[in-house]
């Protein structure tokens, strides 16, 4: 039982919710606020483009090994416990990224990125069991959040590094683990937590046989690869194009995740009224392919590319787990698919920066990069639509 239970029902609500949201703001984050500071990285540390590719990478490829360690956790101690931990782990985390040298950073990276790995974990857990009759709702806000603490670094740390330099401009994001920590434990107690019901593989349906679960899981690894390599080397892309200064570039490049809240929050809404999913799905992919193609093509409108491409990453995960959810069967199948599109997304999606930064080092300049991302996402286009129709044959 949580403590906000014992409240008045709406402040027992807006409690919960609360804890929900601040702990939102710190599962994307960490990893969004070195983009704006990555060539200081680079040169302090003495990193290779590709290197410091890395400690953007690291973190999502967390998301795809230790998800099944983070869900036999969160089966035994419950979400209370493991939610309160993995603040505590991104606290020390972030402060280690900024402590030293590379190898500090790297395991500093390590731990946000398992940390973060247990909420991507235990939040749909939580907003199914807390919020039953406003999942869609409070996705849809969930998804602003995480686009919402994106916005925040991507925005802030450039001037607070002109200020106190970026290894102090990293560390300070730690207050917001602290603040997320207080509510959390204001609401959900780890003292009274009660383990978690999850679904094993010997009592999921076998969902790997079915096409549609490799069909998203391609799509989700072309959506979270455009992501996260976007999101690690957009300041950078308009720095040198455009010759923004650094802290304006982190600015115009915190448009995409803004605008990654409008879509986090308004596609959940169209689905709801049931517009077509293969409609959405399309809108989505064009506006997806505005951003490079737009800056390959006319960089100086790139406020118009951020802001399509915004709305399409931030509404594309409700597509997704839409299909999910509409073409499981039942509750364990639908986790059992989401759990295997989403390590191997991930999986894929550890790549991104890295790559990128590799591409970018060896041709010398931005456009061969953009194609890379170019082509990542008509690879989720293509494979969400192949979805849906592999999902229609399957119900027709």
């Amino acid at each position: 039982m949580t403590a906000a239970r014992s409240m008045a029902p709406s402040a027992a609500r807006g409690l919960l919710l609360a804890a929900v949201l601040l702990y939102a703001l710190n599962l994307r984050a960490p990893i969004t606020a070195l983009a704006p500071v990555v060539d200081d990285v680079r040169a302090d540390l003495g990193l290779s483009a590709a290197g410091v590719g890395l400690l953007t990478g690291i973190p999502v490829l967390c998301f795809a090994l230790a998800t099944p360690l983070m869900a036999v956790l969160l089966g035994r101690l419950g979400t209370g416990r493991v939610v309160a931990a993995s603040l505590v782990t991104v606290l020390v985390g972030t402060l280690l990224r900024s402590a030293d040298g590379f190898g500090t950073a790297l395991v500093g990276t390590v731990l946000i990125g398992v940390a973060i790995t247990a909420g991507n974990v235990a939040v749909p857990v939580v907003i199914g069991r807390d919020f039953p009759g406003h999942v869609p709702r409070v996705t849809g806000l969930y998804t602003a959040a995480l686009n919402g603490g994106s916005v925040l670094t991507t925005t802030l740390t450039a001037p607070l590094a002109d200020v106190v330099g970026w290894r102090w401009a990293l560390a300070s994001w730690g207050v917001l683990a602290v603040v997320a920590l207080v509510v959390w434990q204001k609401a959900y107690p780890f003292s009274r937590a009660g383990p978690v019901a999850l679904v094993t593989a010997s009592t999921a349906p076998a969902v790997w046989r079915r096409p549609v679960t490799w069909f998203l899981a391609v799509a989700f690894a072309g959506q979270a690869f455009g992501y996260y390599a976007v999101s690690a080397w957009l300041p950078s892309v308009l720095h040198d194009t455009l010759g923004l200064e650094r802290a304006a570039s982190g600015g115009a490049a915190a448009l995409f995740q803004l605008f990654g809240m409008v879509g986090g929050i308004a596609v959940p809404i169209a689905l709801g009224r049931r517009a077509p999913v293969a409609a959405v799905a399309a809108a989505i992919a064009v506006g997806w392919m505005a951003l490079p193609l737009g800056l390959l093509l006319a960089p100086q409108w790139w406020p118009v590319w951020c802001t399509f491409a915004g709305v399409a990453q931030g509404g594309n995960f409700a597509v997704i787990f839409t299909v999910i959810a509409s073409s499981a069967g039942s509750q364990a199948a639908a986790r059992r698919m989401s759990a295997t599109v989403q390590s191997l997304g991930y999986g894929c999606a550890a790549l991104g920066p890295s790559v990128l930064g590799a591409v970018h080092a060896s041709s010398g300049g931005w456009t061969a990069p953009l194609l890379v991302v170019l082509g990542a996402v008509l690879t989720m286009g293509v494979a969400t639509g192949l979805g849906l129709r592999s999902m229609r044959r399957e119900t027709s």
